[in-house]
């Protein structure tokens, strides 16, 4: 019980302090929650953006295999949609989807072909993706119709000049987005008619598209009629080993090995898990530096109040006081102060990504409340320590005589 009251003296005296000088205080926990702002915020967005892309490909279904540029992480496509091409891979055609189709195994063929352009309706123009595909994508995708209808095969293999609108670019061209039903939209040129509007799907990229023929992007969006993907959809994962082995053979007879990547949607999804590994470790280590800077500004500020209560620390030292009531005392100050600015930091960096989860999935985990409060309490011990020895180890009669 002695123990539990002295720590709560402790408790009580630091906050006393903290209430005479309020500014000061604040400033001090300033440092280490903008630390541990940084810190959590980066965190969860480094978390948003792998819930992201797991749920674009869970989106896909399980029984998918993506045929890739060259390794299919590396060039300016990277390993989503966007890329034309990769660094020492290749751009697919359709002389490839002929090739695939003869593998009996494969209960559809999807091409990619994606863009991003300029998107004009009947009075304005937006920023948007348009992607080039066939019928079977809108399964692939799961992209189902608000309004309208999708486009046909026959579509496809006439060319034409149709479309299917994302809800959200539905929304911005037209304002309600049954409007945009049977209106013509212009990318470069090309003239298309929206015949459906997709239901939103709370995906910015996918909500955001104009879906097209493939081939009609031939004209002017595509000239070279490559695709930069060929996802390939399968009745059952028991086959998936098979089919991969046979698309595998069937391209190495045009292509060299290291000229495309044939994996499995699991296999990518690992590979990125361990990418997104490292980001975190990285983004952790940028924010740490933030900790680091208020960790000193918190030695700093204890340093000058040890100076400023030297009189204090003699006069308790003549009543009975000893260099490790003193050490503690000090101490728990600055445990206080750190752990009061990692509160903080939390609760602010909580709402932002609140406030952020409206249009992408960040989402803070355990990992970053840890970080808020261990990190601040070892940073508040080790910063603390050195100034607190210092209030300690004066003498009585030195520390009452300062003036």
């Amino acid at each position: 019980m002695k123990i539990q009251n002295g720590y709560v003296h402790l408790v009580k005296t630091a906050l006393s302090d903290f209430r005479r000088n309020k500014v000061r205080t604040i400033l001090t926990s300033l440092g280490i929650m903008i630390g541990v702002y940084s810190v959590v915020l980066l965190i969860a967005l480094g978390l948003g953006l792998k819930n992201y892309i797991e749920g674009q490909f869970n989106s896909m279904g399980a029984n998918l295999i993506m045929i890739l540029p060259g390794s299919g992480f590396t060039g300016e496509g990277g390993a989503g949609f966007g890329g034309q091409g990769t660094v020492g891979g290749v751009s697919f055609d359709e002389r490839d989807l002929n090739t695939l189709e003869r593998i009996s195994e494969i209960d559809y063929i999807v091409p990619i072909v994606m863009k991003g352009a300029s998107i004009e309706g009947d009075s304005d123009k937006k920023f948007g993706y348009v992607m080039g595909i066939n019928d079977d994508a809108f399964k692939l995708m799961n992209v189902e119709m608000e309004y309208g209808t999708e486009f046909t095969k026959t579509d496809i293999q006439a060319a034409t000049k149709v479309s299917v609108i994302g809800y959200t670019l539905a929304e911005k061209l037209y304002g309600n987005p049954s409007d945009a039903l049977g209106k013509t939209v212009r990318v470069n040129d090309q003239r298309f008619k929206i015949v459906g509007v997709a239901k939103k799907k709370g995906d910015q990229q996918a909500d955001g598209a104009l879906y097209v023929p493939f081939r009609t992007t031939y004209a002017s969006i595509n000239p070279d009629k490559k695709f930069w993907a060929i996802y390939l959809g399968i009745k059952s994962d028991d086959i998936l080993p098979t089919v991969k082995a046979k698309a595998e053979e069937a391209l190495l007879k045009r292509y060299k090995a290291d000229d495309f990547a044939v994996t499995e949607q699991s296999e990518l999804l690992n590979s990125i898990n361990q990418i997104f590994g490292i980001i975190n470790m990285v983004l952790i280590a940028i924010g740490s530096i933030s900790l680091l800077v208020g960790g000193v500004g918190i030695m700093n500020i204890m340093y000058a109040t040890v100076t400023e209560r030297t009189k204090e620390i003699g006069i308790r030292r003549a009543v009975g006081a000893t260099q490790n009531d003193i050490l503690q005392q000090f101490l728990t100050e600055s445990l206080m102060l750190s752990i009061f600015g990692g509160i903080l930091g939390l609760l602010f960096a909580s709402l932002s990504v609140f406030a952020i989860r409206t249009f992408f999935p960040a989402s803070v985990n355990l990992l970053a409340v840890l970080v808020s409060f261990i990190v601040p309490s070892a940073i508040g011990v080790f910063f603390g320590v050195f100034p607190a020895r210092r209030a300690a180890k004066l003498s009585p009669i030195e520390a009452i005589r300062y003036e």
